[in-house]
């Protein structure tokens, strides 16, 4: 749990209140502040304020910075994270190379200001934008880069030792995030699930298991075989049609988006969430294998040669999309996201992989995530490990129930006359046509969208 706002002008001190209790659902109401020369920091008491790394996911500061604090310090940090503080010299924010944990900024008044959601921006501006990932920002320097997201050379060449070598890193990585008992892990019984709490049974105590779906749905039939192999207490929570329209205007008001994609797949976070917050205080995500394994069905389709570059831009849309999703859906119910994934080793070591161990001829069809699969051979049953890729919305049985209640809902007419936003962004369909006015009714008046990610292989009306 964890949220903070920021502005540039320790005068505005009931501006930046005004934000952070707009984000009460990340920390309580209870807050921390910090008000240095230039800078006014407030955020909720749950906030980690010390950079350490004992700390599995460093979100503010509301106390002087350490004094070794330089973009080498911050591009040497393996956890996701999120920072401001208030300085004599002025404000200070950075933010993770992946992007995995949210920051926003804006102006008003000529002031900068800065939140962990769009949402508390809005209450003092219309200018909203994301703030860059692995960035930093000081009221006397502006925007530095300190780290980017690339691949580093890998010294093993052969596919055995990539995948006993992948595996170890992946085992860190959940060390590094997993430090208390009593978490729990979003299991669809997909790879990327599967992977992350195979190996977080390993050193997890009580460790709990948790998948939603449609009576039926392949997500709840795998998640639980997965489970009775692991021997990790599990719930399946089930939901009808119904029950998914009903949230949908909560749930794209925590997301901060109306892409049809992204909202399909938030809608069943969102709800599954609000029951893990109840068992436990952090849910384990696989979120970010797809992009960094070439997971997607699409790119089977992409030359080889150019794979590479589609992964590191998949990656790179992380911010908005797919991390957006974790993070709103978890933390709209006071619930941590943990990111093994998003952890700078595993990123760094993953983007190094060749290709063609990511996608590669075996049995008979191209498997996507195939080194990822080798690296946890042993652990999975056969039948998960192997198990094709499947859309989130379709594993959960979500498929096509949305998109045909918005065509039931929306007009033609009203299609044509409102598809085109006024930033000129066009709709792609009734669906999001129908999430665009749900999202209007809580977040509408901001005058640029440039902020918001939107997702590729979306269906497109004509």
């Amino acid at each position: 749990m964890s949220s903070f706002a920021a502005i540039a002008n320790p005068q505005r001190k009931h501006d930046a209140e005004r934000m952070l209790a707009k984000l009460a659902h990340r920390g309580g109401t209870d807050k921390r502040v910090f008000e240095g020369g230039g800078a006014y920091v407030c955020a909720s008491e749950h906030v980690w304020p010390r950079w350490s790394p004992s700390l599995p996911a460093a979100s503010a500061w509301v106390d002087t910075p350490p004094p070794d604090l330089t973009p080498d310090t911050l591009a040497s940090w393996p956890l996701p994270f999120a920072l401001a503080a208030a300085t004599e010299g002025g404000l200070l924010l950075a933010r993770d190379r992946m992007g995995a944990r949210p920051l926003y900024f804006g102006y008003s008044d000529g002031d900068l200001c800065a939140a962990t959601e769009v949402k508390a921006l809005a209450e003092i501006t219309t200018d909203v934008r994301e703030f860059p990932p692995g960035h930093y920002y000081t009221s006397s320097g502006g925007f530095c880069r300190f780290a980017e997201v690339r691949g580093v050379d890998i010294e093993e060449k052969d596919p055995d030792s990539i995948a006993k070598r992948l595996r170890s890193i992946l085992e860190e990585a959940i060390g590094r995030v997993t430090l208390a008992d009593g978490l729990g892990v979003w299991l669809s019984g997909g790879v990327d699930s599967s992977v992350i709490a195979s190996l977080a049974s390993l050193s997890v105590p009580s460790l709990r298991s948790f998948v939603i779906g449609l009576p039926g749905s392949t997500d709840v039939e795998y998640g639980g075989i997965m489970a009775r192999h692991l021997g990790i207490r599990h719930q399946a929570v089930t939901v009808s049609p119904q029950e998914l329209i009903a949230a949908l205007p909560d749930a794209i008001a925590a997301l901060e988006s109306f892409d049809a994609l992204l909202v399909r797949s938030s809608v069943t976070n969102w709800l599954v969430s609000r029951i893990v917050a109840d068992h436990v205080p952090a849910v384990l995500s696989g979120e970010g294998g797809d992009e960094l394994f070439a997971g997607y069905e699409y790119m089977k389709a992409i030359p080889e040669e150019n794979l590479a570059a589609e992964l590191g831009s998949a990656v790179a849309s992380l911010s908005n999309t797919a991390f957006q999703r974790v993070d709103r859906s978890a933390h709209a119910h006071g619930l941590v996201p943990l990111l093994p994934f998003a952890d700078a080793a595993v990123t760094e070591y993953a983007l190094g992989i060749p290709v063609s161990l990511k996608l590669k001829e075996w049995n008979g069809r191209r498997v996507e995530k195939w080194i990822l699969r080798k690296a946890v051979e042993g652990l999975v049953p056969e039948n998960v490990l192997w198990r094709p890729k499947t859309k989130f919305w379709q594993g959960t049985g979500v498929q096509d129930i949305l998109s045909e209640h918005a065509e039931r809902n929306v007009s033609d007419a009203d299609f044509r006359r409102e598809r085109v936003l006024p930033n000129g962004w066009s709709l792609n369909t009734k669906e999001e046509l129908w999430y665009y006015r749900l999202f209007a009714e809580r977040l509408g008046g901001l005058a640029s969208l440039d902020w918001m990610g939107r997702t590729k292989g979306a269906p497109v009306s004509s």
